[in-house]
């Protein structure tokens, strides 16, 4: 039996969009695995009046089970009400969808989005099966993210070696022929929390820290132009916020060099056509810092919610401040 997201209380992300372009602002697409981070991800978003994406890999539906999660997504919106967030947008998206069969199932499973990811096809058959995605979902009003170019580094079964920038002369034919809604682009974002190897970083010779290269704005620049006002969307976005890497590293990890995408170029590629950044590594960091530290410094504690509440503030702070220093998505719902 189908369900639709509408009566779940989702809404997909086309108004968001658009309004998002127009706004000079990203909207948050935040991964969330479990109970904490779906809390902390309603919580900052809910006091922010932010509109925001919860994010599913098809690691993370496997994991959580897709049952529980179309509860979860209902529970996420009587939630953001009770926070006082009276009309709350609240996508449901598949996150880097690998085949027609996992879409149509988030589809007919409350899904307000998804995403199929032919990237790595040859260029014919990411459009055909795009294609074939977005004519099953636009019958629900479900909104599709595609993706052109590939991104370098590892999340879930998603893993590459190398990147290979998008080429701004397909974009035009890959949309029109597709009918997606919004296009994730390759422009030296990665993966994972090691973005960049030392190799192709420099380091700043105060602090020692990998100083990461910049994004290739002249290829976004590229697409704009030629698909003027069209949703782009960037994956890989995570910082990799250095105070969470030293906390576990202090408290027994092990996590040398991990280096994300600054924030200064994150909050300029918010101002232009993207205007969905998808965040997943940072949320881990925080959540893993948490809890490290807390066991760390009480050996005595063994209830989750000891070491969870304090994973889960952490994960609010750093939510909060990304909806409010890097994507400018605050206070920006309909009402």
């Amino acid at each position: 039996m189908a369900v639709s997201y509408k009566d779940l209380g989702l809404v997909n992300t086309r108004e968001m969009f658009k309004r998002a372009i127009k706004g000079g602002y990203a909207i948050p697409a935040f991964n969330f695995n479990n109970l904490e981070q779906l809390q902390a991800i309603i919580t900052a978003s809910s006091e922010l009046k932010s509109p925001v994406i919860l994010q599913v890999s098809k690691g993370a539906r496997n994991y959580a089970n897709p049952t529980l999660l179309r509860y979860m997504a209902e529970g996420a919106v009587a939630y953001a009400k009770e926070l006082g967030c009276a009309h709350p947008e609240i996508v449901l998206h598949l996150d880097h969808g690998d085949s027609f069969e996992l879409c149509k199932s988030c589809v007919d499973m409350g899904f307000s989005s998804v995403m199929i990811d032919g990237s790595a096809l040859p260029y014919e058959e990411n459009i055909a099966l795009t294609k074939k995605v977005v004519e099953y979902a636009h019958q629900f009003d479900v909104t599709v993210e595609a993706e052109l170019g590939v991104l370098a580094g590892v999340e879930d079964e998603v893993a590459s070696e190398v990147s290979h920038y998008t080429k701004p002369e397909e974009v035009v034919d890959f949309a029109t022929r597709t009918g997606c809604d919004s296009l994730a682009i390759s422009i030296g974002t990665s993966h994972g929390a090691y973005k960049f190897t030392p190799e192709q970083c420099t380091r700043d010779p105060k602090t020692g820290r990998l100083v990461p290269p910049p994004l290739a704005f002249d290829v976004l620049a590229e697409i704009e132009k030629q698909l003027p006002g069209f949703p782009i969307v960037l994956h890989g976005s995570s910082s990799v916020p250095q105070e969470y890497v030293d906390i576990i590293n202090k408290f027994g990890g092990k996590l040398p060099n991990a280096v994300g995408i600054p924030e200064e170029q994150l909050r300029k590629a918010s101002k232009s056509a993207v205007c969905k950044i998808n965040i997943d590594s940072d949320s881990r960091l925080a959540y893993t810092a948490g809890v490290r530290e807390t066991l760390a410094e009480h050996p005595d504690y063994f209830d989750p919610r000891q070491y969870g509440k304090v994973a889960r503030n952490y994960m609010i702070d750093m939510y909060k401040h990304k909806i409010t220093d890097v994507l400018g998505s605050e206070n920006k719902l309909a009402e």
